[in-house]
């Protein structure tokens, strides 16, 4: 990295005096530096206590110009001369030095800044990934390519990752940033997530009224039709009831899970409706306008359970059951990734996504992994945030 021909002018006052118990004796003396210089760094990444660590020793800087000017004086007479090209040989030293080892120190901090930033945008509550690097960091001519751990963390335990299948060849070098994830990555994510109780939903009284006024070809059962009709506040709970399993290939991520429902009406305690079910869905994602959006599309729904509590039937007929797996199919998973959507974007929001300029961002399923990859601005905030942590 060179920069070149870079000019300045430093204005300042140099204040001294001296005295003795008889006299005190202040001066000040006004003082202007001008500059020309050439900056260049060979700037190396390495691997330092699990963190992305700078080395910018190699560095040099070149002096065009380096003119001292006391009081203004810009045609001194000899002695003024002697003394300002005294100073000005000694400044020189001394920035050569100091510029160097100051940028070597920014450097470094603004590696540690950035790692941290992105270790606390991968955590929330109990949630949270180590991200230490792996590998020393790879510096071209076009880009930082850098290899971290992506271990999930929940509470005291932490994911195990077999040997990576990642090429460079599965990237492109014509966007700013790219991220790999394996589904050795995202797997664990979606298991600590479900320990966590994160995929739970409670949807009641007008909203579900209004949602199962969606035309479905199967007759509503007469208990279901019932609770929702004639009781005061009817309620559906849903949620997993196993760890969710992700399989990406190019037409998307494919999730495979169970889920169980309940059904109350009014304030009994005791359930008018039990199912459980098997889904597999096909799930893309895209992310525009700050928000994220996500499409699926259910290639298989086995109803594995159904009863009702409330009357000691332990199982429904055919036409009930198969009421609950269209209405699973055209109501439940529509609602579920609406809701989602809406959750993970008010993460992502959270967590400051919303305060970059994300540009054509792309997620890009293939076999095993995903793509991000986007163009985008540096918020200003981490600028200051990390300039004003730099100063203190």
């Amino acid at each position: 990295m060179e920069i070149s021909n870079v000019s300045a002018v430093f204005r300042g006052t140099i204040q001294y005096g001296y005295g003795s118990w008889l006299v005190n004796v202040a001066q000040s003396i006004d003082f202007e530096i001008e500059s020309q210089i050439d900056l260049g760094i060979n700037p190396k990444l390495y691997c330092g206590k699990g963190k992305v660590a700078a080395d910018t020793s190699d560095c040099y800087l070149n002096f065009h110009k380096l003119r001292l000017h006391l009081q203004g004086d810009r045609e001194p007479n000899w002695l003024k001369k002697l003394f300002t090209d005294f100073i000005t040989f000694t400044v020189k030293l001394v920035i050569k030095g100091q510029i160097c080892k100051e940028i070597n120190k920014v450097a470094n901090i603004l590696a540690d800044f950035i790692q941290s930033t992105a270790e606390n945008f991968l955590s929330d509550g109990d949630i949270s990934m180590d991200i230490g690097v792996t590998a020393a960091p790879v510096i071209t001519s076009y880009y930082i390519e850098s290899y971290h751990k992506g271990l999930t963390n929940y509470k005291n335990t932490s994911a195990v990752i077999s040997d990576s299948v990642f090429h460079p060849s599965q990237l492109t070098e014509n966007r700013m940033v790219y991220f790999w994830l394996s589904d050795q990555v995202l797997n664990p994510v979606l298991t600590a997530a479900h320990k966590d109780d994160r995929f739970q939903l409670n949807i009641t009284a007008a909203e579900l009224t209004e949602l199962f006024k969606t035309n479905l070809s199967s007759p509503t059962p007469a208990v279901f039709r019932k609770c929702l009709l004639e009781s005061d506040s009817p309620e559906l709970r849903v949620w997993t009831s196993s760890v969710p399993f992700l399989n990406t290939s190019t037409v998307g991520a494919t999730v495979r899970a169970q889920a169980s429902g309940q059904l109350l009406c009014g304030n009994q305690s005791t359930p008018t409706l039990f199912f459980q079910t098997d889904v597999t869905i096909v799930v893309t994602a895209s992310y525009a306008d700050k928000k994220l959006f996500l499409q699926g599309n259910a290639s298989e729904i086995f109803v594995t359970q159904a009863t009702l509590p409330s009357q000691n039937q332990t199982l429904l007929d055919e036409t009930e059951v198969e009421f609950i797996r269209e209405a699973v199919e055209k109501i439940g998973i529509p609602k579920v990734l609406s809701v989602l959507e809406l959750e993970l974007t008010r993460l992502l929001d959270k967590q400051g996504t919303n305060l970059f300029d994300i540009v054509d961002p792309e997620v890009l399923p293939r076999d095993g992994f995903v793509v991000i990859q986007m163009d985008f601005g540096f918020p200003r905030h981490l600028l200051v945030e990390f300039l004003r942590k730099t100063l203190q």
